[in-house]
């Protein structure tokens, strides 16, 4: 390896300036901008609203094109909430290691990529798939990036319910890629992911109070106390127990999505009422880890099961 004292002197001034990095090192940092876990959960709702929008098999410009679209533009809107959060992830332990707060890039340099993510996507959306695709998706967007972060995050301790309807319109803008309206069964997977998202995010909230508090964040825990917090997350859950079951209830789906979303809800109740009534350390953060696998397996089953009859009748002909 070449050590810095053996460069010119400016030389060893622009590597040591912010937004240096190895060429190898510098897309991993671009890459972590875009919240990669989030976008990829995000992506695969999404998906499944395109798959159960069909019939059979998606037309091909919406499952393909539709989902990139809304996969960029959900890491466009990752990448404005990392420059807008910069202040306060600069006092999270959580989060101060990431590349802005520590200088790894600009803001400039953030901006810019996601000036670039948020036109391909809209481009994408537009022009290959439909206009009301596109028009969601914006909205969707400026409805995170810009609604939640700016506002909702800092003014009321419900932030994580109100915003959490951008979080939960993938699916919705999967199913509009395939059909150019609004389904109510697509409305149906929106509800779902809308009450998931509180019980999901105060868990993590409760871990990380602290930090909260020392960014002068209103997460419910801060506002209102772990105590509130932790029977609000059962109270969700026991709701979102009852809306997971409308897709089998209005025969959105079948058996073996009732049957999976029997079990899942009942881990999940176990989780957040030992959360309730329990003060193990570490609950708070299984239930956070628990709710994710929740969510992608949920979102699976209505999955197979939409296309379960189409593979019996494979099998049998």
């Amino acid at each position: 390896m070449t050590d810095d004292r053996t460069l010119p002197s400016k030389t060893r001034d622009f590597v040591g300036s912010p937004g240096f990095a190895p060429r190898e090192a510098q897309w991993r940092r671009y890459l972590e901008l875009t919240k990669p876990r989030v976008v990829a959960l995000i992506t695969f709702t999404a998906i499944v609203g395109t798959l159960l929008a069909s019939p059979g098999a998606p037309p091909l410009e919406a499952l393909v094109w539709g989902n990139l679209g809304i996969a960029l533009a959900a890491a466009c809107a990752a990448t404005i909430n990392h420059v807008l959060d910069r202040r306060i992830d600069e006092q999270m332990a959580r989060t101060r290691a990431r590349p802005l707060p520590t200088g790894q890039l600009t803001e400039r340099n953030a901006l810019v990529f996601a000036a670039l993510l948020g036109v391909t996507a809209m481009a994408l959306l537009a022009f290959l798939v439909n206009l009301l695709t596109a028009l969601l998706t914006f909205l969707s967007l400026i409805g995170y990036a810009v609604i939640y972060t700016v506002w909702l995050k800092r003014a009321t301790s419900q932030n994580i319910v109100i915003g959490g309807a951008a979080g939960a319109a993938p699916p919705v803008l999967g199913w509009t890629a395939v059909t150019n309206s609004i389904d109510p069964n697509a409305l149906l997977l929106f509800l779902i992911i809308f009450v998931w998202t509180p019980p999901h995010f105060w868990a993590l909230a409760i871990a990380r109070r602290d930090e909260y508090a020392r960014a002068g964040i209103p997460m419910l825990p801060v506002t209102h106390g772990i105590a509130y917090t932790r029977l609000q997350v059962l109270l969700y859950t026991v709701l979102l127990t009852v809306v997971s079951l409308l897709p089998y209830l209005t025969r959105m789906s079948g058996l073996l999505y009732l049957g999976v979303a029997l079990v899942l809800n009942a881990f999940f109740l176990y989780y957040a009422l030992a959360l309730k009534l329990t003060a193990r350390e570490e609950l708070p953060m299984r239930v956070f880890r628990f709710s994710v696998t929740y969510l992608m397996w949920l979102f699976a089953a209505l999955l197979v099961d939409h296309y379960l009859p189409a593979l019996r009748g494979t099998a049998n002909s």
